[in-house]
């Protein structure tokens, strides 16, 4: 449903990854607060306390300058509709929903997959360290192999590949308990959406929309949390620390700890209109509003060359 636009909004401020403020949490049905911040740090904070509450709208709002937001919300409905649904898509998102907000839903879901679970554990579980090495080694590679990422970051990179590696390979998925907690908190998560029919997600505007996701996202952490992981506790643990500010620029020091391994970063953040904001997300949208005018007037050209040629 995201277009390049609003995808950069949301990697830049999830990649940021820093600590939560210690502000209440904002009611999900009041408006979204513009993003105002007076240092690059408290720009990080504001975008990390936004996305502990799941609140998406608010953290593409600190994430983009007004105008650009204002364009991204404006292009929703434009957006959600460039792929035409089927009526196999129809069909399976009617059936997916049918079967997580049913009656005792966790209990008959449970029922489907227990076998698949039980021949899981038997033919692969010993098998996950292979596995899991075997990705990790790849991934690593990826690493090491790109050209635009320093030794330091390829360090921490590799770190944080590592702590994700030793995660999986300790948290036994196909736990009987663990999973029906996790279909639990699916169900729920379901049928607070309350979304019957593909046509009806799509009819969606873009509020109604984030709201929605707020919902998703609560329970995508709840889901992470009974295997372990809190992404709650991992953003808590954060520290920016402002390297260098020229009023135009920043470097930002990130301190953090990803399911107890100690991490840093360093984000490059610019000042448009008094406001911070992640330099890649900038240059990205700066990018993305050149193609478009590119494409537009490439369009232009052909149309008034049409006539022409038809002559």
């Amino acid at each position: 449903m995201f277009k390049p636009i609003v995808r950069t909004a949301l990697a830049a401020s999830l990649l940021v990854f820093v600590a939560g403020c210690e502000q209440k949490p904002a009611d999900s049905g009041a408006a979204v607060a513009p993003a105002v911040a007076s240092a690059p740090d408290a720009a990080i904070r504001k975008s990390i306390d936004l996305l502990k509450q799941g609140d998406i709208a608010g953290l593409m709002q600190n994430s983009m300058p007004p105008a650009e937001f204002e364009k991204a919300k404006a292009d929703w409905t434009k957006d959600t509709h460039d792929k035409p649904i089927t009526d196999e898509d129809r069909q399976k998102f009617a059936e997916t929903m049918g079967k997580l907000t049913a009656p005792d839903a966790e209990q008959k879901l449970f029922a489907e997959i227990e076998p698949q679970l039980k021949q899981f554990d038997a033919q692969y579980q010993q098998q996950i360290p292979m596995y899991v090495a075997m990705g990790s080694s790849w991934l690593q590679g990826m690493v090491q192999q790109n050209k635009d990422m320093s030794e330091d970051s390829k360090q921490q990179a590799v770190a944080a590949i590592n702590a994700l590696g030793t995660w999986v390979q300790k948290t036994h998925f196909t736990d009987p308990d663990s999973v029906k907690k996790v279909l639990a908190i699916a169900s729920k998560s379901a049928r607070d959406i309350n979304l019957k029919t593909l046509d009806e997600a799509r009819a969606l505007n873009f509020d109604q929309a984030m709201q929605k996701a707020r919902v998703a996202f609560l329970g995508f952490k709840d889901a992470l949390g009974v295997y372990g992981f809190s992404l709650d506790q991992t953003l808590d643990s954060v520290k920016p620390e402002v390297v260098s500010n020229d009023g135009k620029t920043a470097k930002v020091k990130v301190s953090y700890a990803l399911l107890g391994t100690p991490l840093t970063t360093e984000t490059e953040m610019v000042n448009v209109d008094g406001r911070w904001y992640g330099k890649d997300a900038i240059e990205k949208l700066s990018q993305k509003k050149a193609e478009e005018a590119a494409a537009a007037q490439q369009k232009s050209a052909d149309t008034a060359a049409a006539p022409a040629s038809q002559n």
